[in-house]
């Protein structure tokens, strides 16, 4: 059974079963087969069959859904856009991908009006396993946007894997939305919730920037599956009502899009006891994620980072330096290979050549990200790119965050190098305490500094720390660092 198939399935076993609630708009499974069919009709009628991507701007409307499935069904790739995205980059990012079209949720509710007749099923496309089925952009080093083409097969893979490993009940979990559906995280939780027959919660901007609203709709939410970044996390987990007694129906933590801190992992599991906290790790370019762990109160003991994980059964990752294998323990670039691995970026032959190539008689990715093996886990060591150089010492940010993190006081921490005349000047840490403690900031700064100098050498020792209650975050999800950055100018 196909993908497709696979979701479509449920508008016939429980068709009056939500699909997706957000902001009390809802839509059910029979509603999201018979407009998503009505949109590929409407498409196919107007478009040549060129598999021309189609653009998706909004937010989290039930007609996102519509519009994705609709597309994919009339056999067009679709590229997820964000209503919180510039309109110099949405135009950027048409151009790039040579987009057939920009659909909003307002047009789609015009194309595929409750009034029209069911529309047939036999012209319905279903993808093959080289087809896109959605693009989704992410910034360049050249600060131009590049579209990572996904395809039906990598998707399948990831859904097959993800199922197959949490066992999600059919028609019965409720997934959180917490990703902007243009964040490739947001992936995770839309098509295991769709695959299962399950119902996708979304959580909008506005409810995320109202923490009163927000922990509100979350008591209501009857969330089993909880799907975020790390960060999101945390800024939930300063809310001390936030725990068991709030999402009562909560099974799983499922983490993605940056490190999971062992603070925070410690955290969920005191406060949900009944619940599992998941770590995943990958890129864009390997649909979502490629490695995951089960984060237990003895891997928080023994290990600090936290490992990302084992990699997914049809997948190889290699650790590498200058193109060789390292040994076990061993730092080297992550490589991903398996059939999770992007085709490339849409019409950047030159950008794929310099980062796609064949391992073993599969598509591999070069990750750009730092890792190493140890007892059997994969661990991320940050970026090979966020190196920088301070007054002659080459330093890897991630080096002095991870050591931050293991500081008995810090809840979470993320450092940020200043820079004069277009190098390093200093380092400053942002520091979110797990007490404030009635020192001063200076008495605080002192010993901080005083514990790390038994982890660091003395010029990986932040010069400037700034304590906050938390961080300002992206659309993402993620620690802002450059609206931190810019706190300080």
């Amino acid at each position: 059974m196909n993908l497709i198939e696979q979701i479509d399935q449920w508008s016939r076993k429980t068709p009056g079963r939500n699909a997706h609630i957000s902001d009390g708009q809802t839509l059910t499974y029979a509603e999201l087969t018979q407009r998503s069919n009505a949109l590929a009709e409407s498409l196919s009628k107007q478009l040549p069959a060129d598999h021309s991507p189609i653009a998706v701007q909004g937010h989290k409307e039930p007609e996102m859904l519509i519009a994705f499935l609709g597309i994919v069904k009339s056999g067009h790739p679709y590229i997820p856009l964000d209503s919180s995205l510039p309109s110099q980059r949405v135009e950027t990012i048409l151009e790039t991908a040579k987009a057939a079209m920009l659909l909003t949720p307002d047009q789609v509710k015009e194309l595929v009006k409750p009034s029209q007749a069911d529309p047939s099923t036999h012209s319905i496309h279903h993808p093959a396993p080289e087809d896109a089925w959605y693009i989704i952009f992410t910034s360049g080093s050249t600060g131009e946007p590049k579209g990572v083409v996904i395809t039906c097969g990598c998707l399948e893979s990831f859904i097959h894997w993800i199922s197959c490993e949490h066992d999600f009940a059919e028609g019965a979990e409720t997934f959180l939305n917490q990703a902007p559906f243009s964040f490739d995280l947001s992936v995770m939780d839309l098509y295991a919730s769709l695959v299962s027959g399950g119902t996708l919660f979304s959580l909008t901007k506005d409810m995320i920037a109202d923490p009163k609203r927000l922990f509100q709709v979350l008591r209501h939410s009857e969330i089993s599956c909880w799907v975020s970044t790390p960060s999101f996390a945390q800024f939930c987990l300063t809310e001390p009502a936030f725990k068991e007694q709030m999402i009562p129906q909560v099974k799983k933590f499922w983490f993605c899009g940056e490190t999971l801190a062992p603070e925070v992992a410690g955290s969920l599991l005191e406060r949900f006891p009944k619940a599992e906290v998941w770590n995943t790790y990958g890129p864009t370019e390997a649909t979502v994620a490629t490695t995951s762990i089960r984060i237990t109160q003895e891997i928080i003991k023994r290990y600090s980072p936290l490992p990302v994980g084992k990699p997914k059964p049809d997948c190889e990752i290699h650790i590498l330096e200058n193109g060789a294998d390292v040994k076990s323990g061993e730092r080297g670039e992550i490589v991903i290979a398996g059939p999770n691995v992007s085709a490339g970026y849409i019409h950047r032959p030159d950008l794929t050549e310099r980062a796609f190539y064949q391992v073993n008689h599969m598509r591999a990715y070069r990750t750009g990200d730092l890792g190493h093996y140890q007892d059997g886990y994969l661990f991320f060591d940050g970026r090979m790119d966020f190196q920088i150089k301070l007054h002659g010492y080459r330093i890897e940010i991630g080096d002095i965050e991870n050591n931050l993190h293991a500081l008995t006081s810090v809840r979470d921490a993320v450092v940020i190098p200043i820079m004069k005349n277009n190098k390093a000047d200093y380092l400053a840490a942002f520091v979110v305490l797990k007490e404030r403690m009635n020192k001063s900031d200076f008495e605080i700064t002192r010993t901080l500094k005083r514990e790390l100098g038994g982890r660091l050498p003395d010029y990986m020792i932040p010069r400037k720390f700034i304590f906050v209650e938390q961080f300002p975050m992206t659309h993402n999800g993620k620690a802002d660092r450059r609206k931190l950055a810019e706190g300080l100018k």
